[in-house]
């Protein structure tokens, strides 16, 4: 139940005259008690198994707040055999970084019976969701969307009426076992499993009543826990007018396509005549899977429901897939390029492994030592970033599949984004002046993206994939943003330090624990230790967590000195080898690797410097 409580707060505005003149604007602080425990669901009507639940249902309710509200979200976690938390995707939480709810890194896991409050204040419109950041938990039931209203929405007057559809794929395994049998001797390959049934609002032949000649605005989230999905309402045209929290110019499109993590806004104007019903679709993207068992049915139908007396449809046959390109669309505010790199790093051969401490704690409680990254662990892909820096990712794909990188606290700009195949980033091309922007972004097979932000959001971000079976491989770094300006700013509420002291997990010191000397990681969280032979070279990665499990070379993070690309020890360009024992052959079509005798093959990439 969300209740609203009217909090005033005062505008001032300066006329041409230097008068002032001050108008009352009112913001609400919208109140969510949200009960988590466990339910029994049975969403595409094939098996019936234990979900996680709010409040004794499932679906979990959408939270729904107007630009400038302040969102209170009461978390008691009933569900006895794990720990939770709640992350507000797409939410950039300034001046709230605590509020961010990953794990390990802005808070401890909410443990079985203890209660645990988010306060935030939401200062974006858009369309976003809400999900467990803990464990690989949320694809159990525990995700549901979050949409931020605007009074002053470029599109304000010209839709009658708001509609949220969610798409999710849908496992009948609970996710702790599937996770084990990932990563686990049980499975030499590495593939990640392929969910049982694809979702929309998390049920199967969903209908949407609409009227005829009126203008509605779907909001659109994929919820997905690994799958992206085409979507297409036959004979209707989408007019998109927003991605992950950013308005657009509109642009029509017949089909879209979303990754994991990724939102759509689509204005669709209904038809005059009310005789027949239309199906629209939601398609897995089968690429995505190792191997597609029989019988899955990769698609799920809703139709628009023009007259409830009339038949619904069967969907008609698509001859191919060929979904609107995202990386053309314009924002409306016309943010330019940023022109000016700042900033790089790179993050290679490294698995991700949650320290001791969690993060924020660390950054907190270290002093002047904030600004070193080792300090928060050798497993953290840690990188400091300056206050107002601008920051340039080069993500260069040596992989046949499709991965969707999200930044926790901020936008992207999309700078580059190759064609599938097009290899590593040849810094040769031509930039928009207008980016698009969004917070979860796909990078091709075989392909490359550069992408740009401003570090100017002071707080601990994770940067990561965002299929989940890759999240749990490691795939995952850390953005330490102006750490000493955090500590001047961020005050920790007590029932955080209490959700950690109930796990005697350690809320000061470096990555091990150390609060004497930061610099000092001996007794770590390490991963695991080389697996026996016989196993692929993915089935290695998917056991150890390697960051590699989606990449080989994944990601060059470009960190310019200035003046811009150059050290007082010359020019270095920053790819990838990785050790021979971890590399690998993504199911068997990656060409020319490092090969596992050691010896370089053709397209294989290194750290080389540049005279």
């Amino acid at each position: 139940m969300a209740t609203g409580t009217m909090l005033p707060s005062l505008k001032t505005c300066l006329a041409a005259a230097v008068v002032a003149c001050t108008a009352v604007a009112q913001a609400a602080t919208v109140t969510y008690n949200f009960d988590v425990g466990w339910v029994v669901a049975n969403p595409d009507g094939a098996f019936e198994r234990p979900t996680i639940g709010i409040n004794g249902q499932w679906p979990i309710p959408a939270i729904t707040a107007n630009v400038g509200d302040r969102v209170v979200v009461n978390v008691k976690n009933n569900l006895q055999n794990q720990t939770t938390s709640l992350h507000f995707h797409g939410i950039y939480q300034n001046g709230t970084a605590n509020m961010d709810g990953a794990t390990g890194v802005s808070q401890c896991p909410i443990p079985p019976g203890a209660t645990f409050t988010y306060d935030f204040k939401v200062n974006q419109p858009g369309t976003y969701w809400y999900h467990s950041h803990e464990g690989g938990q949320y694809p159990d039931g525990l995700r549901g969307p979050l949409i931020i209203h605007d009074p002053d929405s470029p599109y304000k007057g010209k839709y009658d009426e708001e509609i949220v559809l969610t798409l999710s794929d849908w496992y009948h395994d609970q996710m702790p076992g599937l996770l084990n049998f990932f990563i686990s001797y049980a499975n030499p390959t590495g593939a990640e499993p392929v969910p049982n049934a694809a979702l929309m609002n998390d049920t199967q032949n969903l209908t949407v009543s609409v009227e005829p000649g009126k203008t509605y605005m779907f909001r659109i989230v994929n919820m997905a826990a690994f799958a992206a999905q085409y979507l297409w309402f036959e004979e209707h045209t989408m007019r998109i007018v927003e991605v992950d929290g950013i308005y657009t110019e509109e642009a029509d499109a017949d089909m879209i396509y979303l990754t994991a993590a990724q939102r759509y806004s689509v204005l669709i104007t209904t038809k005059n005549d009310t005789s027949k019903n239309y199906a629209f679709v939601g398609s897995m993207d089968q690429d995505l899977f190792d191997t597609v068992p029989d019988g899955l049915n990769p698609n799920v139908t809703g139709w628009l429901q023009y007259d409830k007396d009339a038949e619904l449809p069967e969907p008609a046959t698509v001859d191919e897939f060929d979904p609107f390109d995202d990386f053309t669309l314009v924002p409306t505010d016309g943010e330019e390029l940023y022109d000016k790199v700042d900033y790089s790093a790179f993050f290679n051969d490294i698995t991700y492994i949650r320290p001791k401490v969690p993060t924020v704690f660390t950054a907190l409680s270290s002093g002047t030592s904030a600004t070193n990254p080792e300090i928060y662990g050798s497993n953290t892909n840690a990188f400091i970033l300056e206050k107002n820096q601008v920051v340039e990712i080069v993500l260069n794909n040596y992989d046949p599949g499709k991965h969707p990188f999200h930044l926790h606290g901020h936008a992207f700009q999309t700078v580059v984004r190759s064609a599938d195949e097009a290899g590593a980033y040849v810094y040769n091309e031509t930039f928009p002046q207008v980016p698009m922007r969004r917070d979860t972004v796909m990078v091709r097979p075989n392909g490359n993206m550069v992408l740009r932000f401003r570090a100017d959001n002071p707080g601990i971000w994770l940067f990561h994939c965002h299929i989940e079976w890759h999240i749990a491989s490691g795939l995952v770094a850390t953005m330490v943003e102006a750490p000493e300006e955090l500590q001047k700013s961020l005050k920790i509420p007590q029932d955080h330090l209490d959700a950690c002291a109930r796990q005697e997990i350690a809320t000061a010191g470096n990555a091990a624990g150390n609060t004497e000397d930061f610099t000092d990681l001996k007794g770590e969280n390490k991963p695991p230790p080389p697996i026996p032979a016989g196993f692929t070279a993915k089935g290695i990665v998917a056991l150890v967590f390697s960051v590699l499990a989606a990449f080989l070379g994944m990601a060059v993070i470009s960190w310019y000195a200035s003046p811009p690309h150059t050290s007082s020890k010359g020019r270095v360009q920053l790819l990838t080898q990785a050790p021979v024992s971890q590399v690998w052959r993504r199911r068997n079509r990656q060409e020319n690797p490092v090969g596992l005798d050691g010896k370089r093959e053709k397209g294989a990439c290194l750290v080389q410097r540049i005279p």
